[in-house]
């Protein structure tokens, strides 16, 4: 069967990918193809997320093996064919392209036409790609850090009628946030 992905993302309107791949491809290739079609440089911790209904996160597959707890299943893009997980049109993937500001494009299985193809390509491609990565300035700009204005005093916190003194600290359990 042959996939035909459409990419697009939320921060460059007229952005839009379209790439063609054999559904027994790995998800490395898809990946190369996404990265080429940018021109964007393969030094970033990318993974695909499987979505469920609708965008919902479901399933990871990371680019490199990640050291997971034996309980959780780890994948890994190079061992992993896109038919592991995808199978019906429109189904949804988020691909994360720059992890360290959780900026992602958004996949659609858009069809899946009989065939095979020996490699997949990119079929359309519009659009400037964003920037793929942020400097810190940028990703502070995105998610602010706190300033002394917005972090509440005393009387805000506990209310006015509370005397500080009255609180007894020594007496309070302060986890270490091991259970």
């Amino acid at each position: 069967m042959i996939y035909k992905f459409t990419i697009i993302s939320d921060e460059v309107e007229d952005f839009m990918r379209e790439i063609k791949i054999d559904s027994s491809a790995k998800f490395l290739e898809l990946h190369q193809l996404i990265l080429q079609s940018c021109g964007y440089k393969d030094d970033q911790m990318t993974s695909f997320i499987i979505c469920e209904n609708g965008w919902e996160k479901g399933q990871e597959i990371t680019l490199e093996e990640m050291d997971t707890s034996s309980d959780v299943d780890s994948y890994t893009m190079a061992d992993t064919e896109l038919t592991e997980f995808l199978e019906d049109e429109k189904q949804h993937l988020l691909y994360i392209f720059d992890p360290l500001a959780d900026r992602v494009f958004f996949i659609e299985l858009s069809s899946i036409k009989p065939g095979s193809m020996q490699q997949g390509k990119v079929t359309r491609a519009q659009g400037e790609p964003p920037q793929q990565t942020l400097d810190f300035d940028e990703i502070l700009a995105r998610n602010p850090i706190a300033t002394n204005d917005d972090i509440m005093d005393d009387d805000e916190l506990f209310g006015e009628d509370v005397d500080m003194e009255d609180i007894d600290i020594e007496g309070l359990e302060i986890s270490d946030g091991e259970f």
